[in-house]
């Protein structure tokens, strides 16, 4: 059992929680916070004298239709099933994951006014491992992700389909089996369990995590590409990048200095002087992207610690604001700038696949001993080009998009969840890619007489026990498939 806190969550720490399948709780000083909210938003609908949005209202362009004391547990009722309009594919359970614990989070704050019945309830969920199905399409990254929360906040009302034990059910029949009740909403709370940004932060929780790791191998599969291409070393001494000290830069040289360093091949001498910009400037474009997930990581980071539903509860200040941090314009910019970071690296290793198999510095044409009766690797670079060239295409910006909705009251929309999915896709073309390029660099490497560094050396071998030399043409789709778990794992 994990006690989640009141404190500030990185990505990584989010996700080796989830990773590690354990059950969460929430301690008692957050138990103490929830409770605290509640009471105070109680104590306010009771003395207030004026229409309260969301808490005794109408919802969007209704914000002035006042709705009656015994109905506002309805009103919440029927905002959540009138909301649940997602479409198209079904997101990733291990999404939805995410989705749930930073859900949580928010509403752990004490500034959502939600009751604590309500947050242990998703809590319930995520640790019986019931998970809501929720659909890609339908958020339009403000007032909040509606569509997609609707449906993470159905079971709680018995309503929905869920994931459980591998399979999609009703989700009453998984909260039956569980000894689990629905739950009656109370003010607010079904506006607190729809508003926020947890789709978009979800998705951006999930890509970083698993790019955090993945950054790691960009620069490895590098490493053997420049030395199978017999490249040089040169373009990496930290005098070249201390007169122009981008972090990224600088720590990216760093990185293939280290990982090259004892290799025979990238200390021999060489017939040519310079070698193409993409063995060349891999600090330079590695780095402009890691600089750029950098600040992409501090945005979510801020974002997956903050408050984001509304009206905001302020019990300090005995207040309830309704304002707009439901507002994804911070995560929309930053994913649009995710999408773009991930294609360049992956933009870039397409290029040193495509010289890799050219037939120069002493390798065979397309990496095969008898080219012509084989094709050899030929086709991975079309496969890796294909990709990138949809990379291009999902590197159009969501974030400079909006259509009015609400009858005009919520008339500029940040579009951030279309940013999202996109994201998760685009990063999934990249380990494609990076995929294809350790292959080909393999394979280039396999033609050299003598030995690379150690670490590189070590990779080789390891990807030797999952993925062999080939010697003759092969169905290529399968090696392709090898390297990608090769890599994840």
């Amino acid at each position: 059992m994990i006690e989640l806190h009141h404190r500030n969550y990185s990505i990584a720490e989010i996700r080796d929680l989830i990773e590690s399948d354990e059950s969460l709780e929430l301690s008692d000083q957050l138990i103490e916070k929830i409770k605290h909210g509640r009471s105070f938003l109680e104590s306010f609908i009771e003395r207030a004298d004026r229409p309260i949005y969301g808490i005794n209202t109408g919802f969007g362009s209704l914000c002035d239709t006042e709705i009656g004391p015994n109905d506002l547990g309805k009103l919440q009722e029927n905002l959540v099933k009138s909301h649940a309009c997602g479409l198209g594919a079904i997101v990733d359970p291990e999404i939805v994951k995410y989705m749930l614990v930073l859900k949580v989070l928010g509403l752990s704050k004490g500034h959502s006014g939600v009751k604590l019945q309500t947050v242990q309830a998703l809590l319930d969920l995520y640790n019986t491992g019931i998970l809501p199905v929720v659909y890609e399409q339908g958020s339009l990254g403000a007032s909040g992700d509606l569509a997609p929360l609707a449906h993470l906040a159905l079971p709680l009302l018995g309503l929905g389909d869920v994931y459980y034990n591998g399979e999609i059910v009703p989700a009453r029949e998984a909260l039956v089996v569980e000894g689990l009740s629905v739950i009656e909403l109370g003010a607010k709370e079904g506006l607190a369990l729809l508003n926020g940004t947890q789709f978009m932060s979800g998705y951006s929780t999930y890509i970083l995590g698993r790019l955090q790791k993945h950054i790691v191998h960009v620069d490895r599969v590098a490493a053997l590409s420049l030395d199978a291409y017999d490249g040089r070393i040169e373009p990496f001494d930290d005098a070249v990048h201390a007169v122009r000290p981008h972090t990224g830069q600088r720590e990216t040289a760093a990185a293939m200095r280290s990982i090259l360093e004892g290799s025979e091949w990238i200390n021999q001498s060489k017939k040519h002087v310079q070698d193409p910009y993409s063995f060349r400037c891999i600090p330079q474009v590695h780095g402009a992207s890691k600089d750029a997930i950098a600040y992409i990581t501090s945005v979510v980071e801020t974002e997956i610690n903050s408050v984001t539903d509304n009206p905001t509860v302020i019990p300090d200040e005995d207040k309830i604001i309704s304002a707009g941090n439901f507002h994804g314009q911070p995560l929309a910019l930053v994913l649009d700038f995710m999408c773009i970071a991930m294609a360049e690296l992956a933009s870039i290793s397409e290029r040193r696949i495509y010289k890799l198999i050219g037939g120069q510095r002493g390798l065979p044409a397309y990496l095969v001993a008898n080219p012509g009766l084989n094709s050899g690797l030929m086709i991975a670079q079309y496969a890796a080009a294909s990709v990138v060239s949809q990379n291009k295409q999902l590197c159009t910006p969501s974030s400079v998009d909006t259509i009015d909705s609400s009858n005009g009251q919520e008339d500029h929309v940040s579009m951030g969840a279309n940013g999202a999915t996109k994201a998760l896709r685009v990063f999934e073309n990249l380990e494609k890619v990076t995929a294809i390029e350790l292959l080909t660099a393999a394979q280039a490497a396999d033609f050299r007489v003598g030995k690379s560094s150690p670490i590189i050396e070590k990779l080789r071998i390891d990807f030797r026990e999952n993925v062999p030399f080939i010697e003759d043409d092969v169905v290529v789709h399968d090696l392709i498939k090898k390297s990608i778990h090769f890599l994840k794992h």
